[in-house]
């Protein structure tokens, strides 16, 4: 066990904040003295090592709370995340460094590819995992989410140019989206109008129908139209998005992952994103796609 100054000295944290982590539930001490002081032993200190990781990329300490406190949290599973996202943000710093470098001997470099937005599709990542009520209330589902970022990865470049047009940099680009981010809830119920409301509603509606019965065979030309008209809303409302191939493989892949399936389950009951994922794949194989 050591105690609170130990464990400051230790990290570098001050006692204060080690309190503060306490009063608000995030790390709390392994046990206290007779006369109240705070111990913690090796797994409050793995603890602490997952919070600071989550600090350094930026997640806010409510949100570190909250995944912590999830009852599947795999905390190697987190390790590697972290290390992924660090590794992102290091690889960013360099080619920084590097762009800096030429410039230093008089290049003139114009390329907007350093300036990647490798922060802001992060943070969107980190919105998505987080606030998945908003994404699926706004976005229609998680699968528009995500094809929301990929089309902001495809036209990476492009929109870096534009940022460091409207807000001189794609920092202050970044800083301003995650605070739309964080504010994102006020921000909508001012500016969101209704036909977005209503495109959000419409959405809602189709997977309601298309999982309303699990046991429906997938293959029922009941569930395909579904199918097909969740597809073609989603074309029409995703920014041009075509019916091919790639598309619909994103949105399988999406509705594959651990923690989509636990929150579309959750929205639609469970067993929901199986089924669309069956629904999906049966569509896919038995119907021609354009830009094969």
């Amino acid at each position: 066990m050591r105690t609170i100054s130990q464990i400051a000295e230790l990290t570098g944290i001050s006692t204060r904040t080690l309190q503060y982590y306490d009063e608000i539930g995030l790390l709390k001490p392994s046990k206290l003295t007779g006369s109240g002081y705070r111990l913690y032993d090796d797994e409050a200190l793995q603890k602490l090592q997952q919070i600071l990781f989550f600090k350094e990329l930026g997640f806010q300490l409510k949100e570190i709370k909250e995944i912590l406190q999830e009852p599947d949290f795999d905390k190697i599973k987190a390790f590697k995340k972290q290390k992924e996202l660090l590794l992102l943000k290091r690889n960013r710093t360099d080619r920084l460094i590097q762009l800096l470098n030429r410039l230093e001997k008089g290049e003139q470099c114009m390329s907007f590819k350093e300036f990647d937005l490798s922060d802001y599709i992060t943070a969107l990542e980190a919105f998505k995992n987080n606030s998945t009520a908003d994404v699926i209330r706004y976005w229609g589902s998680i699968a528009n989410f995500d094809l929301f970022v990929q089309k902001i990865k495809d036209d990476e470049s492009e929109v870096a140019r534009l940022a460091i047009k409207q807000f001189g940099s794609v920092e202050k680009y970044t800083e301003s989206m995650k605070y739309n981010l964080e504010h994102f809830s006020e921000i909508m119920e001012t500016q969101l109008s209704g036909s977005a409301k209503e495109i959000a509603r419409q959405s809602d509606v189709l997977f309601d129908r298309l999982t309303a019965d699990l046991s429906e065979d997938i293959s029922s030309s009941k569930i395909q139209t579904i199918v097909q008209e969740l597809l073609q809303f989603i074309q029409k409302n995703g920014a041009g998005l075509s019916l091919d191939k790639p598309c619909i493989n994103v949105l399988i892949d999406t509705y594959s992952h651990d923690y989509i399936q636990r929150s579309t389950d959750s929205k639609y009951g469970k067993g929901a994103s199986d089924y669309i994922v069956k629904a999906l794949c049966y569509y896919l194989e038995h119907n021609t796609c354009e830009n094969d």
